[in-house]
């Protein structure tokens, strides 16, 4: 059931039929049954036309978030205007986004899942047998996700009817956003086999956008009609109503060899990760003392390499010596050495090499299944090679030639980084790396559950099997429908807590899944796109926190956090894909039609041999070529003309002699357009036809004019940045330079005048900057939205703001700024802010909170109710003010601290078992209220129930802006969401930036009529220090504000695009044209004295934005209040109305000063005070002057019992202390003894 929410009238009820709203004061946003603001008239007008226009069959016409291409070109030209293929290839940028999108990464990794990595894992354990009854089995025949529908509903993968659920309506009602899971099965009962389709074996959370989401393949009008942001851009899942994305996680490639050196042990290490789907495990082949030995977990010991390529059938050491060595003497001369460990084992045959392999191998104890016999050595050994040890190499009828030759390879690897260190790799360069995206992770994840589902149908069904006196056969199906939610529940908790504890790939990852940021729009958007790395980020070390120039064009250069996890979390370039995984079948074909001979069948001899070349296959030796240049040249060929998938990548090593060929996924590359005979294949032609809509970025794909290149391929590439700098020698050549830079890091005006920390701190706060975050901000109910009041397009933009729909929600505003220094209140980046321009609207904004509130049915029929207010004198008590008669806060109410929203009462019997007579009465009034809530409720004693009223805690009041219904149907409980608003003005202490990374608070707001003004009336919105400019040297900051002046005074929006961009020449001239100066400095006059400013003052527009970081939500004191209970010191935190600590450094400076009076009162009488009793007899604590130790009292002593004042700290260590059996004693001295004499 959808949810219901409070609002005004008939219309806004027609305008989303979703939403029953209460009432809604007439100034609250979500009231409006028009389009959000945020998207302008333009757009409402094309969702309007949209459908007209694709009946038409102009699809380009229709606006789809990437209409950069309709717009006036680049370099201020318009539709009509010639092409020049110099200037215009970037149109291919829009045509690449429209096609891939922001983060269709992510949306293709998940269709690859569930279209393909489904298939592949029921396909691994297809069949379900019995230990009981041979006849029985279980076969699963296929299996495929439905599409996105509620819990309750019953629509089946081919059904043409479809689901009415949205997104939206399981954020609101904190429901999972999912598809069930299906599957055809075939099953015995009895002898005779059954067939059943579409059985529901679980359901799987569904990414919004991919192909299972009801927002596929939507226009924007329909996702306005659905209450959706169609700039929106998914890849994110909804679980229990919050938002949750899988980031992208950044790995070593798996099944490929790194060379590593250790140069503290002296070692030169081998690696390969190898990794299947029956397993994954690391094997290794290490250089010691000039020996090579192999390393395994599975061994007790490592094995020379000749021990174990002889256990692999290679005996003789002739070939042995050609297939590692070859022709090379230094390597034979390296490699000979070895052959002396076997000689002195005495192994010379291949049942010796798995004999002595064997033995080091530890024998599981247990016997076999069945009463088997134990395996000796040589079948354990056998065991071990052929399945464990590099388990990606396929072995088929034990012919181990391809494993030995695996091994060799790694041998001959080692050997060559022994001859020449350069050989050895970088763990840290890009083309190295693999990233995991949500498709591979979900992959494992339904693996474990899947087989785990199938472990539990099969116990429960052999116990079914094993029962004498069976009434009738036994039916799987019931009982795999009901175990469904093992899946279900496993796939939620996964993806909710973000913890991936995988027992059977022995993976224990937390941390995986994140809320997704809604700070901002760009700020989900960068989320998107970020990649975290495994390593530890306590680490000190450089590596792999450096910029690597392997990274140019994938990763962005300048997005990337502060402090320890700098370099480690990186974000992608704007036109980078992630591959996904493609068939390795069809491509070995290729390699052997085009030529190669299968590496099985070539000698040891000519493996090596000049002008040989081994071809790997995602790192497996399969074949070699004697003429590498012509395989190359043929292979790229075929990919060009689309014969292989555009992802799979070529490319040459001569380092190594070997040609390498990738088809895995994971790998990260971007598409360049391909240059023949010093030429650009792109041509007027063809940007003319993708300018008229003809023909889209796979077309160019297509025709072989466009190709993808990963980080390999590009260093076997050269690449021309622009058309004249196209040579001989050139490949391929950039579509655009700006395309270096992601999606955030794109927003930045002049990024290239800039020094670069600054363009890294914009990144950082462009997140955090306050404005629009979807056009449906108003339907959501998240739990802490700041909402900017008037937001502006950027007067200078760039061609990355254009692309990612950042004009459409921006967060800032266009402020006039004047650079001078205007009293003491400027200094160190404070600004002064122009009170008439925040009187205006400048930098408002809307901080909206959620109060979630559930109301519960117990076991025993019990739930919890809401009564009316309580009346006194015909009006409701002080506490009630707020509430309706329904015992809800009405909307447009203000709501102040301690005052009540929501009038709950929980029974006080909710546990009880509902069988004695007061939980009767209980539940007949339960009954009543349920029936006619507003008379029972009223006439409902408080018998029975315990108030639990929800009280509004903050300090600052608030507006209540909207109420929503929610009621779940099959639990009962009804959930409530009150939604609270307060519009802020910017005060002292705020922050501001603008896009260059100058953060600064507010320092003063001044009067209007104090600020300077130039002569035509102007007078600035901000004040700024010059001091902000020289040593932060931010050109591009002022280059903007020369840009800006002249795009207002022209009507233009410039541009600001990273290498490029509205030149600084063209800027001064219109300045100059329409009487300015040239250097955008302005003759101003001082708005006290009313005298000229004795200089020019430098004076313009630039793009500020407001940040989250605002002084209401921080500033915070206390005189007294609530203290710990355990230590009973002042509790910590603004939230807990906790006291300001007086910490180490703070104590040691009152040391310094000698103010000991003042340290005594701080730390301990305005903290912890607590006076004692002390017995001077015995040391210990005593009560009522009465020692129970020495049993005496004080009196009688003279008064030997004395009191104390301590920390309450010192107490609680001594108890502490007492409870290890440590006895501490109190020994107390007169300062002043009545004999005179001073204690020493």
């Amino acid at each position: 059931m959808p949810p219901k929410r409070k609002q005004d009238g008939p219309v806004a009820a027609a305008a989303t039929p979703k939403f029953a709203q209460k009432k809604t004061s007439p100034r609250t946003a979500t009231t409006r049954p028009a389009p959000p603001t945020n998207v302008d008239k333009s757009i409402t007008g094309d969702v309007n036309e949209s459908g007209k226009q694709e009946k038409k069959g102009h699809g380009h016409l229709h606006r789809d978030g990437f209409n950069a291409t309709l717009e006036p070109f680049y370099y201020q030209k318009n539709l009509e205007a010639p092409i020049d293929t110099a200037q215009d290839k970037w149109n291919l940028l829009p045509a690449f986004l429209k096609n891939k999108g922001l983060v269709k990464q992510h949306i293709d990794s998940f269709n690859h899942f569930i279209n393909v990595e489904l298939k592949k894992i029921i396909k691994a354990e297809p069949i379900i047998t019995s230990d009981i009854d041979p006849n029985f089995y279980i076969k699963y025949l296929d299996i495929y996700v439905g599409r996105a529908q509620r819990s309750d509903e019953n629509i089946y993968g081919d059904s043409k009817k479809e689901s009415t659920i949205t997104p939206n309506e399981c954020r609101l009602s904190d429901l999972t956003y999912s598809a069930p899971i299906f599957v055809d099965v075939q099953y015995t009962k009895g002898r005779v086999a059954y067939r059943r389709r579409a059985l529901c074996i679980g359901r799987m959370p569904i990414m919004l956008r991919s192909d299972r989401c009801v927002l596929a393949g939507k226009s924007e009008g329909e996702m306005f009609r659905m209450g959706e942001c169609p700039l929106d851009p998914g890849g994110y899942f909804i679980v229990n109503g919050t938002e949750k994305v899988i980031l992208v996680q950044e790995q070593l490639s798996k099944n490929r060899i790194i060379v590593e050196t250790d140069n503290k042990k002296e070692l030169i290490v081998a690696s390969v990760t190898s990794s299947t789907h029956a397993r994954k495990s690391k094997s290794y082949v290490v250089l010691k003392k000039d020996l090579l030995y192999a390393k395994h977990n599975i061994l007790q010991e490592d094995i020379p390499i000749c021990v174990l390529l002889r256990a692999m059938g290679v005996t003789s050491d002739m070939d042995m010596m050609a297939i590692v060595a070859g022709t090379d003497i230094t390597l034979q001369d390296g490699f000979a050495v070895n052959f002396e460990e076997t000689i002195k084992l005495g192994i010379f045959t291949q049942q010796q090499a798995l004999d002595y392999i064997g033995q080091r191998i530890p024998i599981s104890k247990k016997g076999g299944a069945f009463g088997q016999q134990r395996r000796n050595y040589v079948q354990e050994a056998l065991e071990a090679i052929s399945s464990v040890f590099i388990a990606h190499v396929p072995i088929e009828n034990l012919n181990f030639r391809p494993k030995a030759l695996y091994v060799a390879h790694m041998a001959r690897r080692v050997l060559m980084a022994k001859q020449n260190p350069k050989l050895v790799d970088d763990r840290d360069y890009v083309g190295n790396k693999r990233l995991e995206l949500a498709g591979q992770l979900l992959s494992l994840l339904f693996e474990d559950l899947f087989k785990k589902y199938n472990t539990d149908i099969k116990i429960n069904m052999d116990k079914l099997l094993r029962r004498p006196n069976k009434v009738e056969l036994p039916d799987p199906c019931p009982m795999m429908a009901t175990h469904a939610t093992h899946i279900t529940s496993g796939m939620n908790r996964a993806i909710a807590t973000g913890n991936w504890n995988l027992k059977r790939f022995r993976m224990d990852r937390a941390g995986v899944t994140h809320l997704l940021s809604r700070l901002s729009f760009i700020a989900s958007l960068g989320m998107m796109t970020r990649i975290q790395s495994q390593f530890e980020k306590t680490r000190k070390v450089s590596g792999p926190r450096a910029l690597q120039a392997s990274q140019f064009g994938m990763l962005c250069p300048a997005d990337t956090p502060e402090g320890e996890a700098c370099g480690l979390v990186k974000n992608l370039a704007l036109m980078t894909h992630i591959t996904t995984e493609d068939e390795e079948g069809p491509i070995k074909q290729l390699i052997f039609m085009l030529g190669a001979e299968d590496i099985v069948t070539v000698g040891g001899a000519e493996l090596y041999a000049p002008g040989s070349y081994v071809i790997l296959l995602n790192g497996t030796p399969i074949a070699v070529t004697r003429h590498p240049s012509h395989f190359l040249i043929s292979f790229r060929r075929l990919r060009r003309s689309g014969r292989v998938s555009e992802f799979v990548s070529v490319f040459i090593n001569h380092h190594h002699c070997t040609i390498n060929v990738a088809t895995d996924e994971g790998r990260i590359c971007r598409p360049l357009i391909i240059v023949e005979d010093k030429k650009s294949k792109v041509t007027k032609r063809y940007l003319k036809s993708l300018r008229q809509g003809s023909m889209d970025f796979d077309d160019f794909l297509a025709r072989g004019l466009v190709e993808y290149l990963d980080v390999n391929e590009e260093n076997d590439s050269n690449i021309a940045m622009y058309e004249n700098k196209i040579t001989t020698i050139s490949t391929h050549l950039e579509i655009e330079p700006f395309t270096i830079l992601g999606a955030v890091a794109g927003l930045i005006p002049y990024p290239h005048h800039n020094q670069s920390p600054r363009n890294t701190y914009q990144c950082a706060m462009g997140k955090q900057a306050i404005g629009f975050i979807a056009s449906n901000q108003f339907l959501r109910i998240d739990t802490l939205l700041y909402l900017m009041v008037y937001p502006q397009r950027p007067l200078v933009k760039t061609r990355t703001i254009e692309l990612t729909g950042y004009e459409k929600l921006p967060a800032g505003q266009n402020a006039i700024v004047a650079v001078m220094s205007y009293s003491g209140y400027d200094i160190e980046d404070a600004l002064v802010l122009n009170k008439g321009s925040v009187d205006r609207g400048f930098g408002r904004c809307q901080v909206l909170r959620k109060y979630p509130v559930q109301l519960k049915q117990y076991a025993n029929g019990t739930k919890d109710i809401i009564k009316p207010p309580d009346i006194e004198n015909g009006v409701s008590i002080k506490k009630h003010a707020l509430l309706d008669v329904d015992g809800i806060a009405a909307v447009g109410e203000k709501v102040s601290q301690g005052e009540t929203y929501i009038n709950k009462w929980v029974p006080d019997n909710a546990n009880s078992s509902g069988l004695s007579e007061t939980s009767s009465q209980t539940n007949g009034i339960t009954t009543t209220s349920s029936a006619n809530p507003a008379s029972a409720l009223s006439a409902t004693s408080n018998r029975g129930y315990l108030p639990q009223a929800q009280t509004y805690r903050l300090p600052d009041p608030s507006v209540i802006s909207s109420v929503m219904f929610h009621h779940n149907e099959n639990t009962g409980t009804t959930l409530l969401k009150i939604q609270t608003r307060q519009t802020r003005r910017p005060e002292v202490g705020d922050k501001f930036s603008s896009r260059h990374g100058q953060k600064g608070v507010v320092g003063i707001i001044a009067e209007q009529v104090d600020m300077p003004f130039s002569d035509s009336g102007i007078v600035p919105d901000i004040i700024m220090n010059p001091h902000g400019f020289p040593s932060r040297m931010t050109v591009g900051k002022m280059l903007e504000l020369v840009s800006g002046k002249s795009g207002i005074i022209s009507g233009n929006f410039e541009y600001g695009t990273a290498f490029g961009g509205s030149k600084l020449a063209d800027m001064s001239q219109c300045l100059i044209d329409h009487g300015y100066s040239y250097d955008g400095k302005d003759y101003l006059t001082s708005g006290i004295t009313g005298e000229p400013l004795p200089a020019y003052v430098f004076k313009g527009p630039i793009y500020y934005q407001k940040l989250k970081h605002m002084v209401q939500d921080k500033m915070h004191s206390r005189s007294r209040g609530p203290r710990a209970l355990l230590t009973r010191q002042p509790t910590e935190g603004r939230s807990r109305d906790g006291g300001l600590r007086l910490g180490e450094m703070e104590r040691d400076c009152l040391i310094a000063y000698g103010a000991s009076q003042l340290l005594r009162e701080r730390l301990m009488l305005s903290s912890d005070k607590h006076e004692v009793e002390v017995c001077q007899n015995c040391g210990f604590m005593c009560f009522g002057r009465w020692c129970q130790r020495c049993e005496k009292a004080g009196e009688e002593e003279c008064g030997r019992v004395v009191k104390m004042t301590l920390p309450y700290a010192f107490r609680l260590l001594q108890a502490e202390l007492v409870s290890m059996n440590v006895d501490t004693r109190i020994m107390v001295d007169d300062e002043f003894p009545a004999d005179g004499s001073r204690r020493q």
